[in-house]
């Protein structure tokens, strides 16, 4: 077996065996980036040198360094900064970005002892569902290169995928970390917003944005969350909650558990093999001993319309800063005003200039609160759909994506239906909560189907008991692509 093959928890036991030095785990990861990235096209940067660096660094005096994550080599989503390392957001206004600090995330990797392989391709500034927004190419699915892997966090879930990482992390506004994971068969976790510091993540919505890991386990997701999670003085919106430790509720048995089934997520026009695979799934779930329960999240309908205000309109408002002046791409200009207009044109790709447009409209003089403050209502009521539904389950499960992976351009004309890719994740953003998609089944086609799992607010101990309970009783997370 290559040792690319193995995740965090598989090559911590060969490492920590001595079988393996961190130099020979990422000799196999580079042969396998070399074989593959031409193909898949995860990795907008490639950090080989400042790698091997990093994996000598994790011996240190011979012995393996102690930290959990030493000698592992890992992706980050490039619109995560990386000190020293270009930090472009897929887009042509930070293609020369390289910031001159590290993200609280990327730190406490750090000092566990990760091995940094490189910056993952992901829609221009993370907004889409499919990569193909990304300003430089497309990423492509590693179980089908004529399709997307999902997005915005596509290069993550991909290099995943195909065995070009161990772990990677990625960012999730709308779905953004369980919708590519969901594509590609690998394992997402998108945490509760506030578990997890943004600081040093490039904002898209600030009110949404959650950095969460991208792994081949349940597990190994445990772990790196254990790593990544708790309060930041340097982020004021991380929650000041105690930190358990995530990998003690992966083994615990699932008997008596309540998994909420929401009438609404299981409508017309959801893919027939997408159905079939996620009531399958709850089938399982009820043979470990979890109890089924029927619920209702009325308000569910609202939800794409509701996120496509509240998340442009702050796209609209964080987008302002790149004018051209303080950093970033600049165009010329015969003065001030030219100088901007040309800046954002030329930097901006389509996609990015549709959703700031659209958030300037909503926030604009006469139009906010018939747009932005229905908006905020409307997810006050998805909010307390969830408190209400969580009265009688302790989790909630449905599928993660109405259909699986879609060809590359089957979607590109139309913006609408790009959106609707998102419509089972949208509302556990809206709402803050935690969820998990893990692999449930596969088309006909050899095409992977996610399960998503939803947890009450800073319960990530029950998605991960009842998510690791599930895919151990499965073999779905063992398939990989040729």
């Amino acid at each position: 077996m290559e040792l690319s093959e193995l995740g965090i928890e598989g090559l911590k036991d060969v490492l920590d065996r001595g079988e393996a030095t961190p130099a020979m785990v990422l000799d196999s990861f580079f042969r396998r980036i070399d074989s593959a990235q031409e193909k898949v096209k995860a990795f907008v940067t490639l950090s080989r040198e400042q790698a091997y660096k990093m994996a000598s660094g994790a011996c240190g005096t011979g012995a393996l360094d102690t930290g959990i994550l030493a000698g592992i080599p890992m992706a980050i989503k490039d619109n995560i900064c990386t000190k020293a390392i270009k930090t472009t957001c897929s887009s042509r206004m930070l293609e020369n970005f390289i910031p001159p600090y590290e993200s609280t995330v990327t730190s406490r990797l750090s000092d566990a002892g990760y091995v940094l392989v490189g910056k993952t391709n992901l829609d221009e500034f993370a907004m889409g569902s499919s990569t193909e927004n990304s300003a430089f190419f497309t990423t492509r699915n590693p179980w089908d290169l004529d399709r997307i892997p999902g997005g915005s966090s596509g290069g993550s879930a991909a290099a995943v995928c195909a065995g070009m990482c161990a772990a990677a992390l990625g960012s999730d506004t709308g779905g953004s970390i369980r919708q590519p994971a969901s594509l590609c068969g690998v394992v997402g976790l998108k945490p509760t917003y506030g578990r997890v510091s943004r600081y040093g993540l490039v904002a898209f919505a600030s009110s949404l944005d959650q950095i969460g890991p991208i792994t081949k386990t349940v597990k190994d997701a445990a772990i790196l969350l254990n790593v990544i999670a708790g309060r930041d003085p340097l982020d004021s919106t991380s929650a000041p909650m105690p930190v358990p430790d995530f990998t003690k509720a992966a083994g615990m048995d699932i008997k008596g558990i309540r998994v909420g089934i929401p009438r609404e997520y299981f409508i017309p026009g959801m893919d027939k093999e997408v159905e079939g695979a996620v009531r399958a799934a709850i089938k399982q779930l009820e043979a470990l001993g979890a109890v089924p329960v029927e619920v209702s999240l009325p308000h569910t309908a609202y939800a794409i319309a509701t996120y496509y205000i509240l998340a442009t309109s702050e796209a609209s408002s964080n987008l302002a800063r790149y004018d051209g002046v303080k950093y970033g791409f600049r165009a010329g200009g015969k003065d001030l005003m030219e100088t901007y207009m040309n800046t954002r044109a030329e930097g901006f790709g389509p996609e990015v200039k549709r959703r700031i447009m659209l958030g300037t409209y909503a926030l604009s003089s006469g139009y906010y609160e018939a747009y932005y403050g229905r908006a905020q209502q409307v997810r006050t009521l998805i909010k307390k759909d969830f408190e209400e539904a969580f009265k009688s389950v302790d989790i909630i499960a449905t599928p993660t994506s109405p259909t699986p992976a879609f060809k590359v351009g089957e979607k590109a004309a139309d913006p609408l239906q790009m959106y609707l890719s998102d419509i089972f994740t949208i509302s556990i953003n809206l709402a803050g909560l935690p969820g998990i998609s893990v692999p449930c089944g596969f088309t006909g086609g050899n095409l992977p189907i996610g399960l998503q799992l939803i947890g009450r607010h800073f319960d990530e101990e029950t998605v991960i008991r009842v998510a690791h309970a599930y895919e151990q009783s499965t073999d779905w997370h063992k398939r990989r692509p040729g």
